[in-house]
């Protein structure tokens, strides 16, 4: 072999090594950063249309992406029906958005974990057009009450309002949003509505006439599957979540100025709203 040709290859070696060395740099980095990034479903309560929805929620799925590095995945139904359906039939999904009872639902029956809630306490209200709205709820007793479907939160609390069922309401559970359960009113289709605080709160010139009690917000709960490291990195991100301006929509659909830590304990006796639901089943004992 020539001194040349040996040279050449010892070339060759010294520039393997030396591209050797980044290289595996770079592939572990890539290998780590497959190896953390998961995919997760959530699922959210569907007081909107599934499109809607997902347009509404999409910076705040984009926003725990990128704080967590995960990837979120929305799984929407199409309405009330099919989303009590899915949670009585304990369909898999890794985190939800939603009230109180469901929350405590899925705490007694299927072991999720709430994270992180906003921070303003959820109640509904019973509002009507100022000619039907002197009476109280009793005034309102044969006129139509606009509201989302049963499981719905609002139409689960509306009918705890009206316990003699020859004195009711004529319930229209059409609207797909809580605010066009409004609009159902001002276009003459309607004498009342009954929708969440902060939706009730847009409509001064509508006349309050009955209010719920009071709830834990709206929460992000988590699957007792999810690693408990995934969990405290989305709880983390929501806690942050308000100091990232571009989200502030997302809160303001919510009635929320900022996410808090949630407690199993804060959601205790919730999910009894949901008792007169068809399908309705007691916990297990001891859940």
């Amino acid at each position: 072999m020539s001194i040349a040709t040996e040279r050449v290859r010892s070339g060759h070696a010294r520039s393997a090594i030396r591209l050797t060395g980044p290289l595996v740099a770079l592939l572990a980095v890539i290998s780590l950063a497959s190896a953390r990034a998961d995919d997760f479903s959530i699922t959210i309560e569907p007081n909107y249309p599934p499109d809607q929805l997902a347009l509404i929620y999409k910076p705040l799925l984009d926003y725990l992406d990128k704080s967590t590095g995960h990837h979120f995945e929305l799984v929407t139904t199409r309405n009330y029906h099919f989303y009590w359906r899915d949670l009585r039939n304990a369909t898999p999904v890794d985190f939800t958005i939603e009230d109180a009872p469901f929350v405590e639902y899925r705490m007694l029956r299927q072991q999720f974990v709430p994270l992180a809630r906003v921070a303003e306490p959820t109640s509904y209200r019973l509002i009507a057009q100022p000619d039907y709205a002197d009476n109280g709820i009793d005034g309102l007793i044969g006129y139509r009450v606009a509201c989302l479907p049963s499981p719905s939160m609002g139409i689960a609390l509306l009918n705890g309002m009206y316990t003699n069922p020859l004195a009711q309401p004529e319930v229209k559970s059409e609207a797909t949003s809580w605010r066009e359960a409004v609009e159902i009113v001002f276009a003459g289709e309607g004498e009342a509505a009954m929708v969440p605080r902060h939706i009730a709160d847009l409509y001064p010139n509508l006349v309050e006439v009955a209010a719920s009690k009071e709830f834990p917000g709206i929460t992000v709960s988590a699957a007792s599957s999810v690693p408990e490291d995934v969990r405290i990195a989305v709880r983390d991100a929501l806690l942050a979540l308000h100091e990232d301006e571009s989200l502030y929509e997302v809160l303001v659909e919510i009635g929320a100025s900022r996410f808090v830590p949630a407690a199993a304990e804060d959601y205790a006796g919730s999910e009894e709203v949901l008792s007169g639901t068809f399908g309705y089943k007691p916990p297990p004992a001891g859940g």
